[in-house]
This record gives structure tokens, C-alpha cells and sequence, in this order.
């Protein structure tokens, strides 16, 4: 076969040189039924990214891998065994965790480290909670729901205003406005809080280079934990209550507002930073003048991811006594009551999307440049500077008076809808008719246990039965094709502390679990991505439903998999990949939609069919992309099959609900550390080195 191909160059970034040319290849029929690829340039060029950088990578990695094989051979020669990890290199950390345990249960009364700095903390923010609370609840519905579309009114447009009035009119619909108030409540404190700690550790690592270094591993550390391990240290120490769910909140929300911050001090234009410095600004000036005003656009993605984490982490903190509408969600999923728990989801999705539009358009006005006053409506123009915000709040008080004065100050019982009833009877017929006995397609119960006989305890069975050796010597496979030798060597010593902490096993079942599901999830995502990319009208159907699955809490999902599937593994498996796919459908569908319309111009002026501009130029140029939505997949479903606990998909999961439920230490954070090690695993081995 003849090959030609040609050679592309994609626009380079606002601010980065041009990179090396990417090479995209175009097939066409050529005589006798042979395909004829086109190149144009001097030099042969391969194919594509992809199919010169993997042998290259591969041959690179040999060495090393042959030095990992060496390293181990004593020691598989030492701690032989079909499977399973030594106990000869397993250390108990349960006397430990457990004395500290017991030292923290009882001197949190009478230890002066308690009463004079935990004890303040606490009461810091159980005041603040309160005080919020209690602000809400005079405002009134009325109020709270006019300063609501009043907001979105200026930020975006009647739209955007409609949008939050109706959803915190439908929160009073269900039922739900007390319970809703409760968790915005702690949401705004635990946010402020976030984005304030956030903002700091940025700065610090933003500015200076070896505090970001220094930094990394700990946030690294911190979005990994899965949200039940942080909860059980806060219970310990501040106690079942509010406090440790609005602490638990922040350690999990603060990391991604630190590293936005941190990014976008770091990506400040050069000239810019050169042109101020050739002015005599002080460090100080440097800062607020230059820095700071160039990473706003980072500043307020942070703050509005802080505002996502932090949404379901609060729901998740209801495990703890945070009150509000996770606990109704967790009470009646612990009923198996999916009505009740829909009628508690559905107000926590409107809350997260209200809070996603509003800081979404917040950082969209405040990245933008403003428009003149004067082609403004003159309504707008009135409600605009410091005096419309002045009349906003004005506005809204007025309207949560006279809310008051006629009696209304909550949401009233004669206008609220009961959905529990009807959707448990739809729960029912489903029950009856699709869990089990469909025609041809057999029913959800039939589903679930072949994916679970099929796949998973095939997969359970392969991993726990393979000696440890050959796990740690994959891992180092993979870690060197897809990474440097640093990522691998991370992702070794992170599966090696594993089996260290004594949890090999149940380790295993978990990554069984997160294989399985990632692999459904990027089957259905790339083939969703794959129509999306060729239809404008497709990707205008499928962004409403992106947005709304990708501003869900991840509890929410439990849902409707517990009324299809019941309980067990599978499910946990379901819930995981509904979780994932919105991110990864996006991703790609971004990175083929962004693909230089030059080479698809150039492949379709050679003859080249769909399929063969589709796997010949979007898919190679597309790599970074595909890469990214494998590594999101990876992360994402991690964080579900870890929730899938709840509902039975045991493993690590259920041991840090069980170390949550009977207050075991040892048993908490170790599972929290080994799902920390499995995470640090997956993501080296799927996180693709960087390429010159």
C-alpha cells in the first residue's frame, strides 16, 4: 500500500509559540481497490500522533521496565504465592489508629487543644450556619426567591432569572423549602470558607514555585479521599453536628479553587509582567495590578467548582447530621424510599443548577469587558454600578416584607405537590415488569447479574488470583507506556502501599469494579461523542442534558439504579458509569469538534469517506483529548464505586462506610488510604506524559 499524508499545523494558544506540526492522514480509493494515502511536505512523516509515539514510548521504556523486573525478582523469589499480598510485608495499624481513636474520644472534653482552638472553631461555625439560617428564614420565601431572579436578572438576563425563580418556586412545590433553606445555609458558609482557604494556598503556591511543589501531593491527596473518609476524623473531633460537616466540606472543596488559583497566577502574560516590572512596581503592586486582574477568569472557575464540590459534599455530610436535604435523601434511601428520596434529589439538582448558572454568569460578567451604559435597556442601565446593587437588596427586602406582612414568610402546605406516592407506584410497576421477565431482553435483575457473573467476578477473580508481583510489575508497564519513569515509579510504591496496609484484596475488588465500569462508560461515551461531533443540532440536544447529569451530586445518582437494579455491585457499577459519561461525552466532543477544519478539508478533497476521516484525521488529532476523557472516566467512576457501599458494592467502600458507622478509626482511614494509593494508581497510568 502507497501512504500519503498531510501535515497540519493547529493555531497555537493566545500566548505560546506555535507547536510542531501534527500529522493527519486521508485515504482514498486508488487503482486495483488499494487505498492511496496523500502527503504533502518533504520529510515521511508516520501516520499519525498515536502510532509513532507508542512504539517509540514503548521502546523507551523497556530499560526501565527490565530494572522494575529485576527489583522484584528477589522479592517474588522471597514472598512466593499464587495470589494474594505476604503478610510477612503487611504492617497493622489497628492498635495505632485505634489508641489515637480512643486518646481523641476522651480528652475532646477537657484537653486544653480542644477547648481553646477546636472548641472556638466550632462555635465559629455553628454561629455562622445559624446566623445564615436564621437570615433566610426571615427573608421568607418571598425574598429569598426574589433575590434570587433579581441577581440572575443582572447578571444574565430574564432567562437565567426565570430559571432560579421557578426552581426555588418548584423547592416550595415539593415540599422541600425548609429543608432547602437548611442546606443553603451551610453551603454558604462552607463555600466562603472554601474559596477564602483556596485562595491562600493558591497564592502561596502560585507565587512561589517550591510551595507549589510542596503542595501538590497534599492536594493530590485531598481530591482523591473519597468525601466518606474525610468525615470520620471530623466526627472524632468536633463531634456528629454541623460543624464536622461544614469542615468536612471545606478540606473537600478547597482543593480545586487552590490549584485554579495557583494556575492562574502561574499563566500571567510574560509581557505584561515584564512591562510592569520595567515600571518600578513593588512586589505588592506586582500582585493586585497585574497578577491577580490576568488570573480573574481562573479565579471565579474556582469558585465556581468550589461551589459544585462543595454541593455534594454537603449532601454527603448528612451522614454526619448536617441536616437539610441530603438527610432526607439518605434517610430514605436507607427505606429503599426512592419516592421520597426524588422528592428530596430533585430540589438538590435545581440548587446546583441555580448555583452553577449564577457563578457561572457572575465569572462571565466579571471576566468580560463592560458595555456602554448607554446601549443598555433603560432598566438595566438603573439597576447597573454600586447603586444597583444597593437596589437589588432594597428590591428584594421590600418584597420579603410585604411577604411577611401577609402572613407567608414559609413556603404554604396548600400549595405544595406530593410525588413520593405516585413515583413509588411507577417504582413498583417497574419492579414488576422490567426488573425480571421481559421478552428477548430478559429484565434490570437479568442485567445485573450477568454484568456481575460476566464481567466482574471474572475480573475480581483474574486480579485476586494473580501474584502480587506480576500486579506491581503491570502497573510499572503501564505506568512507562503511557508516562514518564517518575509516574510509574509513583503508581508502583502507591499499589505496593496497598498491600502494605493490609487491604490487597478488597482493593482488588474495587479496581475490578472501576475497570469494568470505565470500560462501559467510554464505550458509550465515545460513541454518544462520535454522533454529537457531526451534528450541531445533536450537541444543542445533549448540552442541557450534560449540564444538568454534570451538576448532580454524585448520592443523587444511587437513585434510580437502587429502583432498576436493586442492591449489590452492579449497581454501585451503574451509578458510576451514569457519573462518568457526562464528562467524558463533553471532553470528546470537544476535542473532535476542535479538530482543524483544514485537514477535514483536506481528507474530504482526497475522497476520503466519513469513516476514514474519522479514524484517520479527528481520532489522531483528537489524542490530548481521548487521553483526558479516559483520565476523567478513570477518577470519576472511582468516586461512585466508592459510594456504592451504600447500596452494596462492598469492597473499600463498604469499609469506610462501616469504619463511619461504628466510629473505627483504624478501620475508616485505612480503607480511605488505600482508595488515596488506588487513585494515585489510576490516574499516573492513565495520565499521558507530556510530549516535547
Amino acid at each position: 500500500m502507497t501512504t500519503t499524508t498531510t501535515s497540519v499545523r493547529e493555531p497555537a494558544e493566545p500566548g505560546r509559540p506555535a507547536g510542531p506540526a501534527r500529522t493527519a492522514s486521508c485515504a482514498r480509493p486508488g487503482p486495483g481497490g488499494r487505498s492511496v494515502r496523500h502527503r504533502s511536505g518533504a520529510a515521511a512523516a508516520p501516520a499519525g500522533p498515536g502510532r509513532s509515539l507508542l512504539p517509540h514510548r514503548a521502546s523507551r521504556a523497556l530499560l526501565p521496565l527490565a530494572v522494575a523486573a529485576l527489583a522484584l525478582l528477589p522479592l517474588a523469589v522471597l514472598f512466593p504465592g499464587a495470589g494474594g499480598w505476604p503478610a510477612a510485608l503487611a504492617v497493622d495499624l489497628s492498635g495505632p489508629l485505634g489508641r489515637a481513636g480512643d486518646w481523641i474520644i476522651g480528652n475532646r472534653d477537657g484537653h486544653p487543644l480542644f477547648l481553646y482552638f477546636f472548641g472556638h472553631v466550632s462555635n465559629a461555625v455553628v454561629v455562622s450556619v445559624r446566623a445564615v439560617y436564621v437570615v433566610l428564614l426571615a427573608a421568607g420565601w418571598t425574598g429569598v426567591t426574589a433575590l434570587a431572579g433579581l441577581v440572575a436578572w443582572r447578571l444574565a438576563g430574564v432567562r437565567l432569572a426565570l430559571t432560579c425563580a421557578g426552581a426555588f418556586a418548584a423547592c416550595g412545590l415539593l415540599g422541600m423549602w425548609v429543608p432547602t433553606m437548611q442546606t443553603l445555609a451551610l453551603m454558604t458558609v462552607a463555600v466562603a470558607a472554601s474559596v477564602a482557604v483556596g485562595a491562600l494556598l493558591g497564592l502561596a503556591a502560585g507565587l512561589s514555585p517550591r510551595t507549589g511543589r510542596a503542595l501538590r501531593p497534599v492536594l493530590d491527596t485531598m481530591q482523591v479521599l473519597p468525601a466518606f473518609a474525610y468525615l470520620l476524623p471530623m466526627v472524632l473531633v468536633f463531634g456528629i453536628g454541623v460543624p464536622a460537616a461544614v469542615l468536612a466540606t471545606v478540606v473537600y472543596a478547597a482543593p480545586p479553587m487552590a490549584r485554579l488559583t495557583a494556575l492562574g497566577l502561574r499563566e500571567a502574560d510574560a509581557g505584561v509582567m515584564e512591562a510592569v516590572d520595567s515600571l518600578g512596581a513593588t512586589g505588592r503592586q506586582r500582585l493586585f495590578t497585574a497578577r491577580l486582574p490576568l488570573a480573574l477568569p481562573r479565579l471565579l472557575l474556582g469558585v465556581n467548582q468550589a461551589v459544585m464540590m462543595a454541593l455534594s459534599m454537603a449532601v454527603i455530610a448528612s451522614v454526619i447530621g448536617a441536616g437539610g436535604l441530603g438527610d432526607r435523601v439518605y434517610q430514605a434511601l436507607a427505606s429503599v424510599d426512592v419516592g421520597a428520596a426524588l422528592a428530596a434529589g430533585i430540589p438538590i439538582v435545581l440548587l446546583a443548577v441555580v448555583l452553577d448558572r449564577t457563578s457561572d454568569a457572575a465569572g462571565r460578567r466579571l471576566g468580560s469587558a463592560r458595555g456602554d451604559l448607554g446601549e443598555q435597556h433603560l432598566l438595566r442601565r438603573v439597576f447597573a454600578g454600586w447603586y444597583g446593587r444597593l437596589l437589588t437588596v432594597l428590591a428584594a427586602v421590600a418584597v420579603a416584607v410585604a411577604g411577611r406582612m401577609l402572613g407567608t414568610s414559609l413556603w404554604p402546605g396548600s400549595w405544595t405537590v406530593q410525588i413520593a406516592e405516585p413515583v413509588n407506584r411507577a417504582v413498583g410497576w417497574m419492579t414488576d415488569h422490567l426488573h425480571s421477565g421481559v421478552p428477548v431482553v430478559g429484565g434490570t435483575a437479568q442485567w445485573a447479574a450477568g454484568f456481575t457473573g460476566w464481567i466482574l467476578d471474572p475480573l475480581r477473580t483474574g486480579l485476586t488470583a494473580m501474584p502480587w508481583w506480576l500486579v506491581l510489575l503491570l502497573v510499572a508497564a503501564l505506568g512507562l507506556l503511557s508516562g514518564t519513569w517518575r509516574s510509574a515509579l509513583t503508581a508502583v510504591l502507591a499499589m505496593a502501599a496497598i498491600g502494605v496496609l493490609g487491604v490487597w484484596e478488597p482493593s482488588l475488588d474495587t479496581l475490578s469494579q472501576v475497570i469494568a465500569a470505565v470500560a462501559v462508560t467510554l464505550v458509550l461515551g465515545f460513541a454518544i461523542a462520535v454522533g454529537a461531533a457531526r451534528s450541531a443540532r445533536a450537541q444543542r440536544l445533549l448540552r442541557p442534558v450534560l449540564d444538568v447529569c454534570q451538576t448532580m451530586p454524585q448520592f443523587v445518582y444511587l437513585i434510580p439504579v437502587v429502583a432498576l437494579f436493586g442492591v449489590g455491585r452492579a449497581p454501585a457499577a451503574a451509578a458510576a458509569v451514569v457519573y462518568a459519561l457526562p464528562a467524558v461525552v463533553r471532553i470528546t466532543v470537544q476535542g473532535l469538534s476542535g479538530v482543524n477544519p483544514a485537514a477535514l478539508e483536506s481528507a474530504r478533497s482526497l475522497g476520503a469517506t466519513p469513516a476514514q476521516q474519522l479514524w484517520q484525521v479527528q481520532l489522531p488529532l483528537a489524542r490530548p483529548a481521548l487521553l483526558l476523557a479516559v483520565n476523567q472516566a478513570v477518577v470519576l467512576v472511582l468516586a461512585v464505586v466508592i459510594i456504592g457501599g451504600l447500596v452494596g458494592g462492598g469492597a473499600l467502600g463498604y469499609e469506610v462506610v462501616l469504619g463511619l458507622a461504628q466510629g473505627d478509626l483504624a478501620t475508616g482511614l485505612v480503607a480511605g488510604a488505600a482508595i488515596v494509593c488506588l487513585g494515585l494508581v489510576l490516574d499516573r497510568v492513565t495520565q499521558p506524559a507530556k510530549e516535547a
